[in-house]
């Protein structure tokens, strides 16, 4: 065929277009497009079948491991520090040449060469330390290449990774809540001499390497980060004339990234499960910037196989619902009716469970693991309960549209019907934004007045890093985009500010009041921003800097800013519907499963904004 393809276009440049006619013309370029959709395929499918099998193992394995191994759909980069943070060097004779470190050049190789590397010497009675930033949180481990400089046997260390400064300096179980909870992030380790060693698995930035033996010598070649990740197009992207936005969508774009481990977890540090209401934003975010991607429908076919019913997801009510929320927004944007197929049946008996809970008035009557909207919402009972009267409403309406895409009418129906009952009790949100935007969403409540006399109010303030995606979208239902591209500023915007490169569990901007960020030792005299503060399951340095469920303001961004909205499942009909606020211009690209559409927006003097759209084949624009 590519023998064929190359014989066509030598033939082709022979040609004089003046000797052609239209017809001719229009053959050429038919083959041409025919041929180069061909060459396409064929390169896709000889990488696809070239890295299937890089994953198998060599021959000497036989059938006896077939079942019993699995390859790792993830990729290892080795990043080498950008600077040292602190260090304890005895006045120089304890630690000699750290910034050796920093060297470009590295290669996780040991060597006999005699270049200088950095050499830790402790005494009987001090010992070095060393803190190093990667510049970004990453998820990984640390690889410690040592020389033939120092002691010739193993010497140990302690390793201890943070998401902050304060982190990586912090002692397990003193008052600033350091852990081990998940993931090793604080252990002692021993390294040989002349050799390789790696170790760590847990989200990090800051590294600090102490050595614990006295009267020992190690010399360090490198000290490496081991970056794990999945290798995948940022297909989705977002630009416009404010920099502060752009960041911010980068930034929880990123934080999502990290999270697509071999499934796709809350946080990479803790908990590093699938929570399936964390995983809705995440969901967003994952359509908005990747598309497709195996992990989403992994994740919840692990949470739906480990969740025998009647039994809730995640040991939680609401998380089921959201479960339904997902399959509706993942059909929606994929279009993928084969594997939407597939959850019938316990879509359909979860649908039939949740009728048991709604009584003939139309009142919930949710049980199990608590009654859970976010965390922040948690002390608010009777907001949470209008809450989540409006989150089951919403899940009810998911099933409908569901049940309809697989011809079950019935289900549907009655779905519809239960809804209705429940949307007609009122509801109070006893002043929580969580629920406020709920109920907006739900249709329970105009969400002019949902906005105006609750989520606008204070701006940002009582804004929470899971649920601010929920008040951004009322906000937006309630055309009040120029306040919600404020709030994203301001709160998103805030975690930036103290030094983030991932978004956070939980963030308040009234923390950031005489507070250091995360990239120094805290002054005296200032608040530790990660150890000083936190609620609930995430008090001070357990807390979480990078929580996919915060990511929110990127899929919004996408879909309202850049103004992209899926009218028809698998994105064949989308309405590009700006909403620009104070930005001057907008432009970025959105992928679906026929190819990635190009959109550009410029506002004029006089306030119109004209709109370039370029879309694949098999996409329909409507504007």
């Amino acid at each position: 065929m590519i023998c064929i393809y190359l014989d066509f276009l030598f033939r082709r440049k022979t040609l004089s277009l003046h000797t052609l006619n239209k017809n001719d013309i229009l053959y050429i370029n038919i083959i041409e497009d025919i041929m180069n959709r061909t060459i396409g395929i064929i390169l896709f499918a000889l990488c696809s079948f070239l890295y299937i099998h890089s994953q198998q193992l060599p021959p000497v394995f036989g059938e006896e491991y077939a079942g019993v191994s699995f390859s790792d759909s993830r990729t290892r980069t080795y990043l080498t520090p950008l600077r040292i943070v602190w260090k304890y060097d005895g006045g120089g004779h304890l630690l000699r040449r750290p910034e050796q470190l920093l060297a470009k050049g590295h290669n996780g190789q040991s060597d006999l060469s005699n270049n200088p590397v950095c050499i830790m010497r402790s005494t009987d009675n001090e010992f070095p330390s060393i803190l190093l930033d990667f510049g970004k949180e990453i998820q990984g481990g640390i690889q410690l290449v040592t020389s033939g400089a120092g002691n010739h046997r193993g010497v140990k260390l302690r390793i201890r990774f943070g998401e902050s400064v304060s982190e990586a300096m912090s002692q397990i179980g003193d008052r600033q809540g350091a852990t081990n909870d998940h993931a090793m992030r604080d252990f002692i380790t021993e390294v040989p001499w002349l050799g390789v060693t790696e170790t760590g698995n847990s989200g990090f930035r800051f590294v600090r390497i102490d050595l614990l033996e006295p009267n020992v010598s190690l010399g360090l070649k490198e000290v490496n980060a081991i970056f794990t990740y999945r290798d995948i197009p940022y297909l989705g992207s977002f630009r416009c004339n404010d920099e502060r936005l752009n960041r911010i969508w980068l930034t929880g774009a990123y934080t999502v990234h990290l999270n697509m481990q071999e499934y796709i977890w809350d946080g990479i540090k803790r908990d590093r499960l699938v929570w399936l209401g964390d995983l809705h934003p995440e969901v967003m975010t994952v359509c908005h910037v990747f598309g497709y991607n195996e992990v989403i429908p992994k994740s919840l076919d692990l949470a739906r196989d480990i969740t025998p019913l009647p039994g809730w997801m995640n040991g939680m009510c609401s998380y089921s619902l959201w479960w339904i929320i997902i399959h509706r927004d993942w059909y929606r944007y994929q279009g993928d009716l084969s594997y939407l197929k597939q959850q019938r049946a316990y879509l359909s008996e979860l649908l039939r469970l949740l009728f048991t809970k709604v009584d003939a008035s139309g009142r919930e009557h949710l049980d199990g693991g608590g009654r859970f909207l976010d965390w922040p919402s948690s002390p608010n009972t009777k907001g949470v309960d209008a809450g989540l009267q409006a989150l089951m409403a919403l899940a009810l309406d998911a099933g409908a549209e569901l049940c309809a895409v697989l011809g079950d009418r019935e289900l549907a129906r009655q779905c519809t019907e239960t809804s209705q009952r429940m949307k007609a009790q009122q509801s109070d949100p006893n002043d929580l934004k969580q629920a406020a935007a709920l109920l907006a969403l739900a249709d329970m409540t105009p969400a002019r007045q949902a906005n105006d006399e609750v989520i606008a109010v204070g701006g940002a303030k009582n804004f929470s890093t899971f649920y601010g995606y929920y008040m951004l979208q009322a906000q937006a239902k309630a055309g009040d985009y120029r306040n919600a591209m404020r709030n994203i500023s301001d709160y998103w915007g805030g975690m930036l500010d103290m030094g983030a490169t991932t978004f956070w569990e939980d963030f308040d901007l009234d923390w950031t009041e005489n507070a250091a960020g995360i990239t120094e030792p805290v002054p005296e005299g200032k608040k530790d921003i990660h150890a000083d503060f936190g609620a609930y399951c995430y008090k001070n340095l357990r807390h979480s800097l990078c929580h996919g469920w915060a990511s929110g303001p990127t899929s919004w961004l996408s879909e309202h800013v850049l103004g992209v909205k899926v009218i028809e499942p698998g994105c064949k009909t989308l309405r590009i519907e700006p909403h620009l606020g104070d930005l001057e211009w907008v432009e970025g690209t959105f992928p679906t499963p026929q190819g990635v559409v190009s959109i550009s927006h410029r506002k004029a003097p006089d306030g119109s904004v004209s709109t370039s759209v370029k879309a694949p084949k098999g996409v329909k624009i409507v504007k």
